[in-house]
C-alpha cells in the first residue's frame, strides 16, 4: 500500500508501519491518522500477517497532534476525536494480533496513547513518554485515562496527567509501563528478537488471549471463566494445538501457523 505519511511493509507474517513525518516530529495532521486508520484496517483483513511493528522515523516515534494543523481553525473536539484517534485506538485493542512498540523515540499525548495502546513496547533508553495534554490546557484522550491507571495506579496516573512530566525509558519500565530498554545499538536486535517470536507463535490464540485480557478490565469473574471456556473450546480446535500436541509428543519445536 502507498502512504504520504506512513511506511507500510510486510515480510514473513511481519506487518511494520512506520509514522513518517519526521520534519514534524511523526505528529498527527488528519492525513496521517486516516492512513493508520486504513493501515490497520488492511493488517485486520490480511491472513498472512501474524504481528506488527509499531514505530516512528527519525528521532521521535509520535509528539501527538500536529498544533500547527489545527492552530487558528474552529474544530469540534468531539468529532475531531471521533473522526481521527478513537478509530486508531479502537483498531489496535480489537486487533487480534500482536502489536509491538518500537519507541525509538518521545512519545507524547496522543503519541503516548498511540505508544500504550501497543501490546508489547520495547524502547531505546533515550525514548521518554508525557502526557502534554495539560500544558495547552487540555485533558487525556486517545484511551491515554485507560491505560494509565492501570498500568501504574491511579496516583501516579494523576501526577502524570496534570502535571504532565516525562518519563524517562527506565522510569516508565520500573513503573510497568512499558515492557523492555536497552540502548540505541541494540534496539533493532531485541525488536527483531521479541518479532520473530511472535512470527512463529500460535497466532490464533494469542488473538484470543488479547481478547481477554482487553474484557479482564471490565468484567467480573464469572464472566470471564465463561469467556476462558468458550475461547479454550476454540483454541483446542485449531491446527495449532493438533501441531502443539504433535510436537509435544514427538519431542520437537512445533511449526505453527496461525491457525
Amino acid at each position: 500500500m502507498n502512504f504520504n505519511t506512513l511506511l507500510y511493509s510486510k515480510e514473513q507474517g511481519v506487518t511494520t508501519v512506520t509514522l513518517n513525518r519526521p520534519d514534524r516530529f511523526n505528529s498527527f495532521n488528519k492525513e496521517m491518522s486516516l492512513e493508520l486508520q486504513t493501515a490497520l484496517n488492511d493488517i485486520e483483513n490480511d491472513e498472512s500477517c501474524r504481528v506488527v511493528v509499531l514505530t516512528g522515523a527519525g528521532k521521535a516515534f509520535c509528539s501527538g497532534q500536529d498544533l500547527k494543523d489545527i492552530a487558528g481553525k474552529e474544530i469540534s473536539f468531539t468529532d475531531f476525536l471521533y473522526e481521527r484517534y478513537n478509530p486508531i485506538i479502537k483498531a489496535m485493542r480489537g486487533l487480534e494480533k500482536p502489536i509491538i512498540c518500537k519507541l525509538n523515540g518521545v512519545a507524547a499525548g496522543a503519541g503516548c496513547s498511540l505508544a500504550l495502546a501497543c501490546d508489547f513496547i520495547i524502547a531505546d533508553e533515550r525514548a521518554s513518554l508525557i502526557e502534554v495534554f495539560v500544558n495547552v490546557g487540555l485533558v487525556l484522550d486517545s484511551g491515554s485515562s485507560f491505560f494509565l491507571p492501570r498500568l501504574i495506579g491511579s496516583n501516579r496516573a494523576f501526577e502524570l496527567a496534570t502535571i504532565g512530566g516525562k518519563v524517562s525509558a527506565q522510569q516508565a519500565k520500573d513503573w510497568g509501563m512499558i515492557n523492555r530498554v536497552c540502548s540505541t545499538e541494540q534496539l533493532d536486535d531485541e525488536v527483531a528478537n521479541v518479532v520473530k517470536y511472535y512470527a512463529s507463535a500460535p497466532t490464533k490464540a494469542i488473538g484470543m488471549m488479547k481478547k481477554m485480557l482487553n474484557a479482564s478490565t471490565s468484567s467480573d469473574l464469572d464472566a470471564i471463566l465463561e469467556m476462558e471456556a468458550k475461547c479454550q473450546e476454540e483454541a483446542g480446535n485449531s491446527n495449532d494445538y493438533k501441531e502443539g500436541v504433535s510436537a509435544f509428543i514427538e519431542k520437537r519445536k512445533p511449526e505453527f501457523r496461525g491457525t
